[in-house]
């Protein structure tokens, strides 16, 4: 049996949320933005007038202003959000209890085993996109195909509110002569390296030699090969499934150019908390840590370490963490740094050892796991270390409780 995948895109859904709540501001440039006094103020989303401008998602506010002096800005409302995501999905759930989230706007779809019941592909897409027309007030874009990279394909094709059909007789013609960073995970930095090789559009990638691709790609050169030669078998996730966690981390943009070693150790040890304690609340240990560094110019870099012991220990995490920032500090001040558990393993079974560093460990985790039954009663900053009563601009920052978590993506 053909597959029948289906990707709903809720069009500028941010921007189309805030417009349907705001009737005034339907008819002009609109863009939603970050706090930009905490220096988040970038371009979240934006509707058609202002993308007409030339706005991107990713401009600074200033950009964007400059773009088009008329711009509407305002807040996120996430809570909006997630409750039309939601409903969305109630609406996938009566063709198919196979949907998968691909962020709050965007989901796949497998109607292989209903499609039948409801008319064929097309006809389930555009059922779909008339209901989230007349039930939420917004409108999407469906992508209808045989594997979930060319739906996700089709649904970038043509917007707004639009049906593209992309079938294993006609992908060739349709798919092959677009740019390849079209194709999912073709970013800036692999576009270059595809153009240099000559390769363009996304039909020379399904023509390039996959040991030239592994070479320069590695492993995930052959998967961007196989994307484009239509190859894709991932399955679409059954509705709340549980996605697989192979890492937790947090980041956070500084409300100022760090330089002094101190501020970073305030940074990395309130996101080495917000780290750990998600690790016992998901019942993980992690055997590595990686930060990343953002400085003032935008350059940014990821390094990671091993620990000698798996663990849930922010004291351990920050300790990994400072000494990766020490090898490798930058020359430019930080804009914003990020932190991450990696290589997890379950904390129910774990190796023991006789050495003294394991028990240091274990007192660690233990006395961290009281301060953790402490918070959840009289709230996060009820205990403080005292390094954080140095900075309160730094430290008064609870990433755990106002990290927005978003669905997990097509890797996994």
């Amino acid at each position: 049996m053909e597959r029948v995948i289906l990707h709903s895109d809720l069009n500028n859904f941010y921007a189309s949320v805030e417009c349907l709540y705001n009737p005034e501001i339907r008819n002009k440039p609109v863009a939603v933005v970050g706090d930009v006094e905490k220096r988040h103020g970038i371009v979240l989303a934006k509707n058609y007038l202002a993308k007409a401008y030339g706005i991107k998602t990713g401009n600074a506010v200033w950009e964007a202003k400059e773009a088009c002096p008329e711009i509407v800005f305002v807040p996120p409302s996430y809570d909006k959000y997630l409750r039309y995501s939601k409903t969305a999905r109630e609406i996938y759930a009566d063709y198919t209890e196979k949907i998968e989230s691909f962020g709050l706007d965007e989901c796949w779809l497998d109607i292989s085993s209903s499609v039948k019941l409801f008319g064929g592909g097309k006809a389930v897409a555009d059922k779909i996109r008339q209901r989230i027309k007349d039930e939420l007030g917004v409108t999407a874009s469906v992508g209808v195909s045989f594997n979930k990279i060319f739906a996700k394909l089709g649904s970038d094709i043509k917007k707004p509110d639009a049906t593209t059909v992309i079938s294993q007789d006609d992908y060739k013609y349709k798919v092959w002569p677009l740019p390849a960073e079209d194709l999912l995970y073709v970013g800036r930095a692999t576009k270059r390296k595809l153009n240099k090789y000559g390769i363009y559009t996304i039909g020379d990638l399904a023509k390039a030699d996959t040991k030239l691709l592994k070479r320069e790609l590695g492993v995930n050169g052959v998967m961007l090969w196989q994307f484009a030669n239509g190859l894709d078998v991932s399955a679409v996730s059954e509705m709340n499934t549980e996605p697989i966690i192979k890492s937790i981390g947090n980041s956070t943009t500084l409300p100022y150019d760090v330089s002094k070693d101190n501020d970073v150790r305030i940074t990395l040890y309130v996101l080495s908390e917000s780290v750990s304690e998600r690790l016992r609340d998901n019942n993980f240990l992690c055997s590595t840590v990686q930060i990343g560094l953002r400085d003032k110019n935008l350059y940014s870099f990821e390094r990671q370490g091993k620990l000698s012991f798996p663990t849930s220990s922010s004291e351990e995490i920050f300790k990994k963490a400072y000494e990766l920032y020490r090898i490798n500090k930058p020359k430019a001040p930080l804009r914003s740094i990020s932190l991450r558990g990696c290589s997890l393993e379950g904390a129910s079974v774990r190796q023991i050892s006789c050495l003294k560093e394991f028990g240091d460990m274990q007192k660690h985790e233990a006395a961290e796991m009281a301060i953790d039954d402490i918070r959840r009663r009289f709230g996060h900053f009820s205990v403080q270390r005292g390094i954080m009563l140095t900075n309160k601009e730094l430290s008064n920052l609870d990433p755990k409780s106002e990290h927005v978590i978003h669905p997990i993506g097509y890797l996994r």
